[in-house]
């Protein structure tokens, strides 16, 4: 896999066009993100319609950025399987980019989603135990679900809690604030 690191990308940017797509959540998006880049989260990434939607320049290089680089390995390896090779991760990605005192753009802050997660999760075994103590012992079982889906979530690297909470309307950019800024 290419990789590209971002004052690099940055220089490239002055001189030609780039397309920089940045595979975070919308509200990881909204907070800060490189001037340039577009939202497309990773979680609802087709890579057949991101480079249709290129309007001929499939051929030229697509640069892919998320927090560390970690999103956009997994991005940049949809692409390649795809039949797409010609991607380029960026490394260290948006904590790089901002780090480097390059341009970005910032907005509205939110919650983490791994924290989300940790407070549903936290919320609903507390519940599970106050429910069976005060209830019926069988409410014991959804702290007991909760346990098994952290440890699923920690042995396959999936967090089904994660994803739906992803989609809840508060981890969404109604208001137009996760879309381009800028088409380099």
């Amino acid at each position: 896999m290419k990789t590209i690191g971002v004052k690099e990308l940055a220089a490239k940017q002055e001189n030609e066009q780039i397309d920089l797509i940045d595979v975070r959540m919308p509200t990881e998006f909204r907070e800060v993100h490189a001037d340039c880049a577009r939202s497309v989260p990773l979680d609802s990434l087709d890579p057949k319609a991101v480079m249709a939607a290129r309007n001929g320049s499939a051929s030229l290089p697509l640069y892919v950025i998320c927090r560390s680089g970690n999103r956009s390995a997994q991005a940049c390896k949809k692409f390649i399987d795809a039949g797409f090779d010609n991607v380029v991760n960026v490394e260290g990605g948006t904590t790089a980019w901002d780090s480097a005192n390059l341009p970005v753009v910032r907005g509205k802050k939110s919650f983490p989603l791994m924290q989300q997660v940790q407070i549903a999760a936290g919320f609903l075994t507390v519940l599970g135990v106050v429910l069976a103590y005060l209830v019926h012992p069988y409410f014991v079982g959804l702290s007991a679900f909760v346990g098994c889906g952290l440890m699923f979530a920690g042995l396959t690297g999936l967090c089904p809690m994660a994803s739906m909470i992803a989609k809840m309307p508060w981890n969404q950019c109604g208001d137009g604030g996760c879309g381009s800024s800028c088409s380099a």
